[in-house]
C-alpha cells in the first residue's frame, strides 16, 4: 500500500523542515498543526497509510515531536514501532502517548486491541528515574528517557465518570500512590488509560 500524501507535507519533511506527528490521528487531530498520520483517509489525515510505511518515508531526526492517543494498542510489533519512533525524532523532542490500561474494563472487547499498557510498559524502553521497580531493556540501548507517567480516570457513563475523575487524580499525586494503585487497587477502582512522556536522548 503506498503512502498517500494529501497536502504535501513529505517534500517539507524532505526539506529540513522537522514537523510535529500525529499517529492514528483518526477523523480530527489534537493540534492542527501537525502532520496527521492514519490507515484510514479521513478529512484530518495528512499522510494516509500503514504507519511503519509512512515513517520509513519520515528523515531520520526529522520530527519535532508526536502525540498518539489510543493508537499504540492496536499495532501488532510494539517494538518496532518505538524504533522508528526514535529514528524519527530529533534529539529532545518528546512523544506523549496515551494508552488504555491494563485495568480497563471495556481494553478486551475491541478485538482489534492487540495488547494492554501499565505504569511499566514503556519503562522497558526506555531511561526511567520515575519509577520504584526497575525493568531490564533486555540488552536494547534506550534512547528515551521517560519524563512523567500519568493515570487516567473516566468512564463513559457519565456519574461513574465523574466519581473517577475526582478520586484518580489522588492517585497521581506520587508515583508510590500509582504503583500502590496499580498493584492492589486497579480492579476495584479501573484506571481508564495511561499517558506516558518519553523524550528522545
Amino acid at each position: 500500500m503506498a503512502v498517500l500524501d494529501k497536502r504535501g507535507v513529505l517534500p517539507r519533511f524532505r526539506a529540513g523542515e522537522r514537523l510535529s506527528i500525529e499517529l492514528g490521528c483518526g477523523p480530527r487531530k489534537q493540534d492542527a498543526a501537525s502532520v496527521g498520520i492514519d490507515a484510514l483517509d479521513f478529512e484530518g489525515v495528512d499522510l494516509v497509510g500503514d504507519v511503519f510505511e509512512v515513517l520509513a518515508e519520515l528523515p531520520t531526526a526529522g520530527v519535532s515531536a508526536c502525540y498518539s492517543a489510543h493508537f499504540f494498542e492496536h499495532v501488532d510489533d510494539l517494538v518496532r514501532l518505538v524504533d522508528e519512533l526514535g529514528r524519527t525524532l530529533a534529539p529532545g523532542a518528546v512523544a506523549t502517548i496515551k494508552v488504555p490500561h491494563f485495568s480497563n474494563p471495556y481494553f478486551y472487547s475491541d478485538p482489534t486491541h492487540r495488547r494492554a499498557f501499565g505504569l511499566y510498559t514503556m519503562s522497558y524502553f526506555a531511561r526511567d528515574a520515575l519509577l520504584t521497580r526497575k525493568v531490564p531493556n533486555y540488552g536494547r540501548t534506550p534512547v528515551f528517557e521517560l519524563t512523567s507517567v500519568h493515570l487516567g480516570f473516566d468512564s463513559p457513563f457519565p456519574f461513574r465518570g465523574l466519581i473517577r475523575r475526582l478520586i484518580g487524580p489522588v492517585f497521581n499525586l506520587t508515583t508510590w500512590l500509582q504503583e500502590f494503585h496499580e498493584e492492589n487497587l486497579c480492579y476495584l477502582l479501573p484506571c481508564y488509560e495511561v499517558e506516558y512522556r518519553l523524550r528522545r536522548i
